[in-house]
């Protein structure tokens, strides 16, 4: 086998697709696509975004302190696409994409109330890293639409069908591999 060596670069696949809605005083609510996020501790949960200081959304997230994670499901993948690429500088995105703002129960951003999982976050800490500031964010809610879970009110992943990004393209994530402990029933 032969590897190519190349520079280094943000190739990590897949990342997340995210939609952040953020709120600050005389602003309107504001949605970004997020792709930089992921988990980062169990107890407390606590999770990060990335973002670059230009960006719309930095400035809100930077100065109320807290966001809202939307999962958008593989039907939204327009949606995500459009949050990502205007500022809400120039448009206000939930009037845009007809995405309706839902009350957060902790936080002032809204949820996204067609987005089957919403994440309520807190800012804990931002640190600058060179063209993006990391905002580590404490999880104090979680909501999830009631039809995609399951008879034991459990997130089922194939009525979330959520999706990921890799190489700017848009992938699904359909089939089940296995589950968390499966390889100790199989020989390697």
């Amino acid at each position: 086998m032969n590897k190519i060596m190349k520079k280094p670069s943000t190739d990590l696949l897949p990342v997340p697709n995210v939609l952040v809605t953020s709120l600050l005083a005389g602003y309107d609510p504001n949605i970004i696509t997020i792709a930089w996020t992921g988990i980062l501790n169990s107890e407390p949960p606590m999770l990060y975004i990335s973002l670059n200081p230009v960006r719309h959304s930095h400035k809100l997230i930077k100065e109320s302190g807290e966001f809202v994670i939307n999962i958008p499901s593989v039907s939204q993948v327009n949606v995500v696409d459009y949050c990502g690429l205007v500022s809400g500088r120039d448009a206000n995105k939930f009037l845009e994409t007809g995405l309706t703002p839902y009350s957060a129960t902790y936080v002032k951003a809204p949820l996204i109330a067609e987005c089957p999982v919403n994440l309520e976050c807190n800012v804990k800490n931002v640190i600058f890293l060179g063209s993006h500031d990391v905002f580590i964010s404490e999880i104090l809610a979680i909501h999830y639409n009631e039809d995609v879970l399951d008879s034991h009110a459990r997130p089922d992943i194939d009525k979330i069908q959520p999706f990921g990004y890799c190489l700017r393209e848009y992938r699904s994530i359909s089939e089940k591999l296995g589950s968390f402990g499966y390889s100790k029933k199989i020989s390697l």
